[in-house]
């Protein structure tokens, strides 16, 4: 499981859902739909219209991965914080029962301000 405890956990970029798909389309189960999803290096997330999903892509060859699903259900707070002027980066913190607080750091090129509306549709 990643570990969620350090401060960030990944520094995300939007990235295609065709690049990934193959990748978790064996966990989303039918009628789940990927409404977006951002790369770092090597892992990624995924955004469903019922679930976040953390993949932490391991060992050299990257073909062992860590599925961290997190339902929208679970979550009891979030908050976004929009890219400024001189930090480029927005940030994702969601607070889960049971697990606390993940965060996830986007580049400034990621439209904050629609995964919180995607979030808040799903949880409020």
């Amino acid at each position: 499981m990643i570990d969620f405890s350090k401060n960030a956990v990944f520094k995300l970029a939007p990235c295609n859902p065709q690049d990934i798909a193959p990748t978790v389309q064996p966990i989303i189960i039918h009628g789940e739909q990927v409404m977006s999803c951002f790369k770092a290096v090597r892992d990624f997330v995924v955004f469903t219209d019922k679930r976040l999903i953390a993949v932490n892509v391991q060992g050299m060859t990257g073909k062992k991965k860590d599925f961290t699903s997190l339902p929208y259900s679970k979550i009891q707070a979030f908050s976004i914080e929009t890219a400024g002027t001189f930090d480029l980066d927005a940030e994702l913190d969601l607070w889960f029962s049971g697990l606390g607080k993940v965060r996830l750091e986007f580049k400034g090129s990621a439209d904050i301000r629609q995964l919180g509306h995607l979030i808040a549709s799903h949880v409020l």
